[in-house]
């Protein structure tokens, strides 16, 4: 592989010649990978682990042993050898779950068909000598070594599934990076390693830390904690993630009571200041960023001292672990909540676990191990591979094999959360696998469109493929890596609550999905939660308590700014809201009230349906319109009489209906105003008064010109029909259309409060926008009732039976009259008064109209129909 390196970097003609010296060089050694001779060598841990033959191997890291708590090393004497500890049931069963998968994909028919997997798995023990030992070993395919070797033959290494922690993993990426061997960690979180420079073959399937600090700042800021301890361990997991939920929550006004730090080394005095730390502190609220087996030393001190009331915020690498749900925890930790990815179920999975046995894993060199600790026993003779240096108490029962695991009531059997991600990261590798495997020549994604050959392919190849997975599981879950070669960030709140037998169990309260729609990425179930100290509201985390509206804020000198005293608001000022910085004064028109925490109104004015006059005014618009109903179903019924044909009956069907609608329309003037409201009043008036006023114009014309084409050789016979009258009704109101479009385009009405025009009282009234718009549309219906009153004038004594002339002419001085008088009327009146003053102006127009053009012929239909005739 070394060899392979330089060649590609340097392969110019002057750096052959020192390949080759390289190479012969090499050469005189021994066959390093047969025969590499024992020289002087360092104590070293064996490596040794679990291996399946296959095609291609999948490896394989887990810390299936925790690492051996040590004492305190003060340089006076030799250091103790690192050595496994106690066995980890969680990550037995994480390495059940890529064997499982592997199983499942090497049964699959779709899924890299005539291609087997393998495996070599190995314990780090969560010690990075082990992993980076173990990581040579699957790279160089040696028990003995040798880096910068493949000594493999055949069932070349694709991919490394691991390790769970994030020391561990940042180990082995810098170990796999130089040679881009792909890594999918399933619980490394560590948001350092989404840095693709410094770890270029690094995914994972479990969200970065960033998101999850991201999510632990919400949690707080969601309960209203202001007042936050902080404690975190003493590696890049912790102190990485601990800063980002800091930062998340000083921006938010929180903040910091303490912070700390404890090393993974144990050291009694620093875990026995912490806690009296905690004990001092006011703060309620403490965050906790650390994994469950470095946290373990910290989590016993504080439930040997009995500290409750806390609220303990966890990171997710300890938010379902098992090792703290014992009942002498139960008082500390009741009430726990954290973050933890989204749980599911791997079907089918359970029922495999139940089936271990080590007579069904002979290769298996952890199960003889995993037995005894399970069950509490010892075999007879134990010819595991595997052995620790920190065997428990002896045994006083023996292993028969007969053993049920389905009939245990250990923690093992309970599937964890993150086992789902072990085996969303074997499927990843695998189906990096089979599209590198059904690339087609010519259609690949390397120099010259070249494939990668299955049985023999580079390690960059294959990450080629990795970086660009993509597939849905068979739950529905898609499965991708970002940019970073991170998964999409979804978790779960989780909760610790009381199980019946004293012991704690993790209770699902909510989820964060951060690309969920704004404001929808936090769900929480409140009434779910419990909490410590026998609360049953939230808990408060508060250095002060917070100020009651009437009350500010004054952040007491050389304290952070959580600290403060409460002061009353200055005379003429309120502060409606709690915690507020600063009292406001009252903007016009208001004033505080007693309490000074808030604005009491003026009285507010504007004309409404409650009062009086504003049902006056719509009883009387609604019964005129009713009227004006009544009337056009008369002219329909007696239609062909010669009353209503004289006059152009379809006009005046127009006009009764536009009589209505000008009723009608007075009721958008009253009521409280609005933006709609205040754009429709005057255009819509204008618009139908416009109609009205044409439709009047263009009979009186009509009466006009019906006369005058009776004389013989008149010119204007040919203007006699229904044309003309149509042209200038339609013409008039189109005139009256634009004016409003254009004043509703450029200076639209809109509602206003007015404080100014009465002392003590708020006006709710709409303001024109444009006033010139506004007498504009006046100022045009003005011009057409005058020159109908001057048309009809000119014609009242035509000689004609039915001639409308003389009852348009009298309509039209009422219209005029009514308008005029309204204009000083208008301007000299405010508030609700003003509405209702056009509206009389508007009722009354238009019953001018209606009484003076309709009502004596309405008589003549119903009460002289004897006079209804041709002559």
């Amino acid at each position: 592989i070394f060899a392979k390196l330089i060649y590609r970097r340097y392969n110019t003609q002057s750096s052959k010649m020192m390949l080759h010296l390289i190479v012969f060089l090499l050469i005189l050694n021994a066959a390093v990978c047969e025969t590499a001779q024992l020289g002087c060598r360092l104590p070293s841990l064996k490596v040794n682990g679990y291996i399946r033959d296959g095609d291609i191997i999948l490896g394989g890291m887990f810390a299936i042993h925790e690492k051996k708590k040590l004492s305190e090393f003060h340089f006076t004497e030799a250091p103790e050898r690192v050595t496994c500890g106690n066995f980890r049931f969680l990550a037995y069963q994480w390495l059940y779950s890529m064997i499982f998968a592997i199983n499942e994909i090497n049964e699959s028919e779709n899924l890299l068909p005539n291609i087997t997997l393998g495996f070599k798995i190995y314990d780090s023990c969560n010690l990075e000598q082990r992993a980076t030992k173990g990581t040579m070993w699957m790279v160089t395919g040696k028990e003995e070594i040798v880096p910068n070797y493949d000594c493999q033959t055949h069932s070349p290494l694709a991919a490394v599934i691991g390790d769970s922690f994030s020391s561990i993993s940042t180990q082995i990426a810098r170990v796999l990076g130089l040679y881009h061997y792909p890594q999918i960690s399933y619980f490394s979180t560590l948001g350092k390693l989404s840095d693709k420079n410094e770890f270029p073959s690094f995914f994972r399937t479990i969200p970065s830390d960033e998101f999850q600090s991201l999510g632990i700042a919400w949690l707080v800021k969601h309960f209203g904690w202001t007042w936050v301890g902080f404690i975190a361990e003493d590696r890049d997991y912790g102190q990485q993630g601990i800063q980002v939920v800091k930062e998340e929550i000083l921006k938010a006004g929180g903040c910091v009571a303490f912070t700390e730090s404890f090393p993974t080394v144990y050291s009694r005095k620093v875990i026995e200041d912490i806690v009296e730390v905690i004990k001092k502190s006011l703060a309620n609220a403490v965050v906790l960023f650390a994994s469950d087996f470095s946290l373990t030393p910290l989590v016993e001190e504080i439930s040997r001292q009995n500290i409750t009331g806390k609220m303990w915020i966890s990171s997710e690498a300890w938010t379902t672990s098992t090792l703290f749900t014992k009942k002498h925890h139960l008082r500390t930790l009741f009430g726990t909540t954290g973050l933890t990815i989204q749980e599911i179920e791997i079907p089918e999975f359970k029922e495999y676990l139940f089936n271990l046995h080590p007579t069904k894993f002979p290769n298996d060199i952890f199960i003889k191990g995993f037995w005894e600790k399970i069950f509490d026993c010892k075999w007879p003779k134990l010819n595991s591979n595997f052995t620790t240096n920190n065997d428990l108490n002896t045994a006083t029962k023996v292993c028969t094999g007969e053993e049920k695991l389905n009939e245990t009531d250990h923690a093992f059997k309970d599937v964890s959360t993150f086992t789902y991600n072990v085996y969303t990261a074997v499927y990843a590798a695998a189906h990096a696998l089979h599209d590198m495997y059904a690339c087609k020549p010519g259609e690949g994604p390397f120099d010259n469109k070249t494939c990668a050959n299955i049985q023999d392919f580079e390690p960059w190849q294959l990450l080629y493929y990795v970086k660009h997975v993509n597939f849905t599981t068979s739950d529905g879950m898609k499965v991708f890596f970002d940019k970073n070669g991170n998964p999409p960030p979804v978790y779960d709140i989780i909760n610790w609550q009381a199980a019946p037998d004293n012991k704690l169990k993790h209770v699902k309260v909510g989820s964060l999905d951060f690309s969920a729609f704004k404001g929808q990425e936090l769900i929480i179930n409140e009434s779910a939660i419990t909490w410590n100290g026998g609360h049953t509201q939230v808990p408060h985390s508060v250095c002060s308590e917070s100020c009651t509206p009437g009350y500010r804020k004054a952040v007491r000198a050389g304290e952070p700014v959580c600290c403060f005293d409460c002061v009353p608001c200055s005379s003429g000022e309120i502060s409606n809201q709690t915690d507020a910085a600063e009292c406001m004064k009252c903007p016009d028109g208001y004033w505080p009230n007693e309490k000074q925490d808030e604005c009491i109104p003026k009285i507010i004015e504007f004309l409404s349906y409650e009062e009086p006059m504003g049902a006056i005014l719509v009883a009387t618009s609604i019964s005129w319109a009713i009227i004006s109903t009544t009337v056009l179903c008369i002219f329909i019924k007696y239609r062909d009489t010669p009353i209503v044909k004289a006059n152009n009956r379809d006009l005046s069907y127009l006009l009764l209906i536009a009589l209505a609608l000008c009723f009608l329309s007075s009721l958008i003037f009253i009521g409280q105003p609005n933006t709609v409201t205040c754009m429709l009043r005057q255009t819509i008036f204008g618009i139908i008064f416009a109609l009205c006023v044409s439709c009047v114009l263009a009979k009186t014309i009509l009466v006009v010109i019906a006369f005058n084409a009776t004389k013989p050789n008149s010119n204007l016979k040919k203007w006699v029909g229904n044309k003309l009258p149509n042209s200038i009704v339609f013409i008039c109101t189109a005139i009256q259309v634009i004016i409003c479009i254009a004043w509703l385009t450029t200076s639209s009405p809109f509602p206003e409060e007015n404080t100014k025009s009465k002392k003590g009282v708020i006006i709710l009234e709409c303001n024109e926008g444009s006033t010139t718009a506004f007498w504009c549309v006046l100022g045009y219906m003005g011009l057409l009732a005058i020159v109908s009153f001057i048309v009809a004038f000119l014609a009242r004594n035509l000689p004609d039976s039915f001639n409308e002339a003389q009852f348009i002419t009298f309509s039209m001085v009422v219209f005029v009259s009514v308008w005029l008088a309204f204009i000083p009327a208008y301007l000299s009146t405010r508030g609700k008064y003003m509405v209702a003053v056009e509206i009389f102006a508007l009722l009354a127009s238009s019953a001018g109209l209606l009484g003076c053009i309709f009502f004596p012929k309405c008589y003549i239909i119903i009460l002289r129909p004897e006079v209804n005739t041709r002559e």
